[in-house]
């Protein structure tokens, strides 16, 4: 038996979208250590990229803004009777196309739908699979470093509601079985979805200057964590969040970052 013990052990991926993401990161790292792999797409065109990259794996159409859609995809692999060792939820939009805007300017229809796909559909996806999960199954989500030091405007306080969720859920289903919930909080990565943030890029290379080594988060180092998580050897980890983000956040007041800001005030 390995260390991460995924031999026979099968697992549901969301959001992977391109070979840049934390999902498919972790898919392949989870593939390549034994484990099968079954995904949930938003729609065809995402379903033929995923289908090239994990040739032969279950795929899944999916619409988590649609709540019967959610209940008939449990009801689906219940019906075909898969059973979960694990769920990664790596799902998050938020409306930008009017470019970023002060917080107070949020609309409530962007604010609704991003906490719909984004924080709810944990909830939902996790209440329609609770009969499909082995029991001692673990559920990950992908959240962010630092929900309140945050320039992605108001999906810093929707992440915030994610970071909430994990504990509830976890709370919630220790009335009927062991299955945990954890998030990986990670720092700046450099993936499709966070290029379409205004003024990703900035805070991506001040957030490479703050960390420890002075090099960038890599998306494997984030999708490690994750697998480590959906694995039965991180059994004492639950309702909580793990931080990833090479040392960002205990080093804001770097000593270069600090004398660079000096020399140009």
């Amino acid at each position: 038996m390995s260390f991460l013990n995924f031999e026979n052990k099968t697992f549901l991926i969301t959001g992977v979208a391109n070979k840049k993401s934390v999902a498919y990161f972790s898919a392949k790292t989870l593939v390549e250590n034994g484990a099968d792999v079954i995904f949930t797409v938003q729609n065809l065109e995402i379903m033929e990229k995923v289908e090239k990259l994990f040739p032969g794996k279950k795929i899944y159409l999916l619409d988590v803004e649609n709540e019967d859609a959610i209940k008939a995809f449990g009801e689906n692999l219940k019906n075909e009777k898969i059973k979960l060792n694990g769920f990664l939820h790596s799902i998050a939009f938020a409306n930008y196309s009017e470019g970023m805007k002060p917080f107070h300017e949020t609309k409530l229809k962007d604010y609704l739908q991003a906490s719909t796909i984004s924080a709810f559909s944990l909830v939902a996806l996790s209440n329609a699979l609770k009969d499909c999960f082995e029991p001692l199954a673990s559920v990950v989500t992908i959240s962010i470093s630092s929900t309140r030091a945050t320039n992605y405007g108001y999906m810093g306080p929707i992440k915030a509601s994610l970071d909430a969720t994990v504990a509830f859920l976890a709370k919630s289903f220790s009335t009927i079985n062991s299955v945990r919930f954890n998030a990986v909080c990670s720092g700046p990565l450099k993936t499709s979805a966070s290029a379409g943030i205004p003024g990703y890029i900035e805070n991506y290379l001040f957030a490479e200057e703050l960390t420890m080594r002075k090099k960038a988060l890599e998306t494997q180092e984030v999708a490690n964590s994750v697998v480590f998580l959906l694995s039965p050897s991180s059994s004492g980890i639950n309702a909580t969040g793990m931080l990833v983000d090479a040392g960002m956040s205990a080093n804001y007041f770097d000593e270069n970052v600090v004398s660079a800001f000096s020399k140009q005030s």
